[in-house]
């Protein structure tokens, strides 16, 4: 039976404007899990963090597929109303610790977190933009990318292998223009094998979910 999708109807409220709503890309990742729902019950994770919640939809998604497994799932986001709508999210699902932190990345939590994540997700802005809209305002750090919609990512890209535990998994939402194959040539350079779980086409963009393992 098919997992339901997490109520975000709050979202329509005034305080969560400047939240990025669930779309396409992100029913693309709750499919990329819920397809790997009985690997990633074997894999008994002990914390797992999403980068960016936005919404929640995707933390609160990830609770019901690990269910009854009780595992740590840690939020982040960079925008204070997306760290009050991800609470809000998540708080429906009883049966799962959820923690939400406003920070960019993990950088608040890197000492906690290093080597110890064995479930990482990221939705990045992805969408190639120039780089004077990055962050530029809250709405705008959920989407705007930069050149090949690929600056911010790039920036975490260097740390994934050391946030991930020994068996850890990392989840990646991208489109073409972000260059799949560079980045899983690059996290290969850490030896995290890649590939793409999922594809769809919405609208002009052709976006992927790629997971990494390590070799």
């Amino acid at each position: 039976m098919a997992l339901p999708t997490p109520d975000t109807l709050h979202l329509s409220r005034p305080e969560y404007a400047t939240v990025y709503e669930p779309a396409e890309d992100t029913y693309l990742l709750l499919d990329a899990l819920e397809k790997d729902r009985a690997e990633l019950q074997a894999l008994q994770p002990q914390i797992c963090v999403e980068i960016g919640s936005g919404s929640g939809c995707v933390s609160a998604f990830l609770g019901q597929v690990l269910a009854p497994i009780q595992s740590l799932i840690i939020s982040t986001d960079i925008n204070p109303a997306a760290n009050q709508a991800t609470q809000e999210t998540t708080a429906a699902i009883p049966s799962m610790a959820f923690e939400q932190c406003r920070t960019r990345f993990v950088q608040a939590l890197d000492n906690r977190l290093q080597g110890n994540i064995d479930v990482l997700i990221f939705n990045p802005p992805y969408v190639v933009t120039p780089s004077s809209e990055i962050d530029v305002t809250a709405e705008a750090s959920a989407w705007a990318g930069g050149a090949y919609g690929r600056e911010v990512l790039d920036q975490l890209l260097p740390q994934i292998h050391t946030l991930l535990s020994q068996n850890g998994r990392f989840y990646l939402v991208v489109i073409e223009e972000n260059k799949p194959e560079e980045i899983i040539g690059i996290l290969a350079q850490h030896s995290l094998v890649g590939c793409r779980v999922l594809q769809r086409r919405a609208g002009r963009e052709n976006l992927s979910i790629l997971r990494f393992i390590r070799k």
